[in-house]
Parts: C-alpha cells; structure tokens; sequence
C-alpha cells in the first residue's frame, strides 16, 4: 500500500502567506488573524473542538472531516511546535495544544536541537534533525502503514515541496491580504510543474486548492 504524505487544510491569505510578521508566545500567526486563514473549519460541524451542537456543513465541512482521515503520523517544524527558537531554554514547553493534543499519532518535530521525546495523552513528540527524505521515512514506519500528514508550517512544507516529496496538497486561499510574513507562494501556478490541481470555492468565502502529483 502506497503511504501518501499529504497536506492537509493549510490556510495561506490571498497574497500567499500562511502566517505574518513577528510571531511570539501571544501571537503564533504574528499579525496574521488566525480566524481570517482557519475560521472556515473552526465554523463547521465536525470542528473537533467544538462544545455547542451546530456549525456549517457541506464542502468546508467535508474537509475538516478529511483531516484526520487515514494519518498514521504527523512531521512539524519547530516554529510550528512553539513560540521558541535557538536551543531549548527548558522542557518545560510541551506545545501549544495543552494536555489532549488534536493529532491522536506519533509527530515528529524537525529541529537542530536535540530534545528527549514526551508523550501527552495518545500523541508522542519526538525532535529529530535531518534532510526531509530521511525524517520522512522515520514518519512513514511509525505510521503503521497509514499516511503521513505533513503539518507546517510554512518552512517545512516548503523544504518538502522543494525536495519532491509531496504527493497531495490542500491549501485553503482566504479573502484577505497580508502584506507581509511567511509566504507558501506567490501563485498557486507555481505548483503546476508537477502537480494536478482544481480550484472548489466555499460559501464561507475560502477557495480550496487541490494539488496532487501527476
């Protein structure tokens, strides 16, 4: 069976940033709103977190259900897992998630720094260094067979992009501008060298582009 590894509901503004300037522990999308580039799947109602009965349904809906659907593991970047950079201060920051991270799978954490792995309820962190294709293939045999859901954030998908290692792609392209950030691209066309892709717009206001390798 083939494991794919998939990208998975990342949201970039219409200029192509998936998050904006000067990021810290009280703005992890710096002074990117992150409701401006995710409120369409926190709306919906298969949103994990929700507590009220309702929230939207149809195809932002069947999206935020597709998340999670065949991953065996995750890989982040650093700055995906905290507000931190450099050598680890402490181990006292285990991510921005609390107690029940959302990922339900083993993540591994690409970083330069070294860093013993931790579990918190059903999801174990581990900080690995190396080239996309070696951390890759760490993440694929702890899937268990399943797919690999590479995570973010913008720096790591594109390292994978640029190392060819993406085999599907879903970008959700928000209706506004940031100016300024970490930028995913500067047109979807950019993709198109190598990948399929359809454009399905939402109600919500968001247009979900679909990318997968020819």
């Amino acid at each position: 069976m083939t494991q794919l590894l998939r990208v998975q509901n990342f949201g970039v503004s219409s200029d192509g940033f998936g998050a904006g300037e000067h990021q810290s522990l009280e703005r992890p999308f710096g002074h990117a709103d992150p409701m401006a580039l995710l409120g369409w799947a926190v709306a919906t109602a298969s949103w994990p977190n929700r507590t009220k009965p309702g929230g939207s349904r149809g195809i932002d809906d069947l999206f935020t259900r597709d998340y999670a659907r065949n991953i065996g593991a995750e890989i982040m970047g650093r700055n995906k897992f905290g507000h931190q950079r450099e050598p680890w201060p402490d181990h006292e920051w285990q991510g921005w998630w609390g107690a029940e991270p959302p990922f339900h799978t083993p993540v591994f954490v690409m970083t330069h720094h070294p860093r013993p792995s931790f579990s918190l309820s059903d999801t174990t962190f581990h900080f690995v260094q190396g080239e996309p294709a070696a951390v890759l293939e760490q993440a694929r045999e702890a899937a268990g067979g399943k797919d690999v859901r590479l995570g973010g954030g913008v720096a790591v998908v594109r390292q994978f992009l640029e190392a060819d290692l993406v085999d599907v792609l879903h970008v959700s392209v928000a209706p506004v501008a940031l100016g300024a950030g970490e930028r995913l691209w500067e047109s979807p066309d950019d993709l198109l060298d190598r990948f399929s892709h359809e454009e399905v717009p939402s109600p919500s206001g968001v247009v979900h582009h679909l990318f997968w390798r020819r």
